[in-house]
């Protein structure tokens, strides 16, 4: 089936009466509550679940293998193939399936806020709160601007049909799949949000390098200066919160790119984790949840509609999803000049990272490419308790590109902008999980905060005997002992052990990088260096 094919039966589609075009957000919270899709919250946020999976799916997503795709692709666990004939056949499937249903909701709008590089799309969704989500998440074209916009690439979304694997060529009865030739992702039997906001971030992945523009996994915002810090980091390390700095101005919390230009965000929303969410904590991020947010899996308290934040009985990876105008102090557009400041975020369940270091460029690379943290308990299917993880590039999942694409990029801008570049464990102290505690987050805003003043440039170090890592040994506002996380430990041979341990999974990760160069290698923990 040709490409023109295609997507004259998706115009079809489209044109059926059924199809509702470019609602509001006032008539999409009307047909969520009208077809009881969710609920409303006490302070008008729609409430809604998403049934058996209630995090992403990696096991799940496809890329077509074409010749578009084939010889750019990094194949492998993460990004499978699957054939262009197994795709046509499921995709018209999927759009027989959806004429048949009694609604369809249609959005158009864009991926990149800089106008020279944004990519035009369309997200078709079953659900009505599915393109709530997507009109908050995808920045929202003007009135002007929606007549004329093309898009370059739809997101199918029918979450309602279930694929049989044995038939439909898939690991499950769920699937995400993007055709980079024919422009289109096709997602199925999964109601949670989080996939279409994820599979355009991996469609963005693709197309900008090919453009000289580096896409990355990370948050960011602008000081009163005009300073820039980027905060990279996966899920749960604390890139949303800690972005949402009542004295910066926010760029956006999740995706963003790096042209020659400066820093955009990819996305005109923002799609923050809710567990023990609490306006004294998170006041931007708990302010920002009223009318036209959407709270994916967070459980309302009985007869009042009031969401509890800290009842994870549907999963700990609850979220809020809201536009980006919902918190008053952001940058308008969503774009900013090159970064002064640089923060790797790791949320290190062994508790034996340092909670603030700054790293040479080697080491930059060395961590970038490593992506070291715990994953957190939600943020997949599966994933119960923290587990330790290497990430490529803070963002594996959604790099359909080799990591050393986007590694060489980075370093070489780092190189160009002379951007610093710092490594926050927002992890455990202590002791490791189920021992220790969590790093306070008092604690790490003041660490941050001192780092992208200038104020620990000229503080003496102290270089950690198993990582090599240059930890400060004094900040303002945190206890001296904190910042060398041996101190911390009751039972210093028990550290020691941890240390070596985690040492040697960074090396043994690291292994599969054969083409960094010998000083990036070196730059990894000193203790059992090969």
């Amino acid at each position: 089936m040709s490409a023109i094919n295609q997507m004259s039966d998706l115009n079809l589609l489209l044109a059926q009466e059924h199809v509702h075009h470019q609602l509001s957000v006032p008539q999409l919270v009307e047909h969520i509550l009208e077809r009881h899709e969710g609920a409303l919250t006490d302070k008008g946020a729609i409430q809604a679940t998403t049934g058996a999976y209630t995090g992403r799916s990696p096991k799940d997503k496809f890329i077509v293998k074409d010749d578009v795709s084939a010889n750019k692709v990094d194949w492998g666990k993460v990004n499978q193939p699957i054939d262009e004939d197994t795709f046509t056949t499921l995709y018209h499937k999927v759009l027989d399936y959806l004429k048949d249903r009694d609604a369809l909701f249609s959005f158009k709008g864009f991926a990149g806020a800089d106008e020279k590089f944004r990519l035009p799309i369309r997200v078709i969704n079953e659900f009505a709160w599915h393109n709530l989500f997507a009109r908050q998440m995808f920045i929202r074209p003007s009135e002007d601007e929606v007549d004329g916009l093309d898009p370059e690439f739809t997101v199918v979304s029918a979450p309602t049909f279930k694929a049989e694997p044995e038939v439909d060529g898939t690991n499950s009865e769920a699937f995400i799949m993007v055709s980079f030739k024919h422009r289109i992702v096709l997602i199925g039997g999964t109601e949670y949000a989080g996939e279409i906001k994820k599979s355009i971030f991996s469609v963005m992945n693709f197309m900008l390098p090919q453009k000289n523009v580096l896409p990355m996994h990370c948050s960011a915002n602008v000081g009163k200066e005009g300073d820039v810090a980027l905060f990279f980091g996966l899920s749960g390390t604390g890139k949303t919160t800690l972005s949402a700095d009542p004295h910066r101005r926010l760029i956006g919390d999740d995706e963003h790119a790096w042209s020659n230009y400066g820093i955009f965000n990819i996305e005109g929303g923002c799609y923050a984790k809710c567990i023990n969410l609490s306006e004294e904590n998170e006041p931007q991020i708990f302010n920002a949840i009223h009318f036209g947010s959407v709270l994916e899996n967070v459980v309302l308290k009985p007869n009042s509609h009031v969401p509890d934040f800290e009842d994870t009985s549907l999963t700990e990876n609850t979220r809020a999803a809201y536009p980006i105008d919902h918190i008053d102090n952001i940058i308008r557009p969503s774009i900013a000049g090159h970064p002064n400041a640089i923060i790797f975020l790791t949320a290190d369940a062994t508790g034996v990272l340092p909670p603030i270091s700054k790293l040479s460029k080697e080491q930059a690379m060395y961590h970038f490419l490593s992506g070291y943290t715990s994953k957190l308990a939600g943020t997949e299917r599966g994933i119960t308790e923290p587990q330790a993880t290497f990430s490529a590039c803070f963002g594996s999942p959604f790099l359909p590109l080799a990591p050393s694409t986007y590694a060489e990029m980075l370093g070489d801008k780092i190189d160009q902008f002379d951007a610093d570049v710092y490594l926050v464990n927002t992890g455990w102290t202590g002791g490791p999980y189920g021992e220790g505690s969590r790093m306070k987050l008092s604690y790490t805003r003041s660490m941050i905060q001192a780092a992208l003043e200038g104020e620990l440039t000229s503080v003496e170090t102290y270089t950690d005997p198993f990582f090599g890592l240059s930890i400060p040994t004094h900040c303002p506002g945190v206890p001296d002992d904190v910042l060398i996380p041996k101190r911390t430990w009751d039972d210093p041979e028990r550290y020691d052990e941890q240390a070596k341990d985690l040492a040697n999974k960074f090396h043994e990760n690291f292994k599969t990088f054969v083409y960094a160069s010998d000083k990036i290698k070196q730059a990894g923990p000193a203790y059992n260096r090969h």
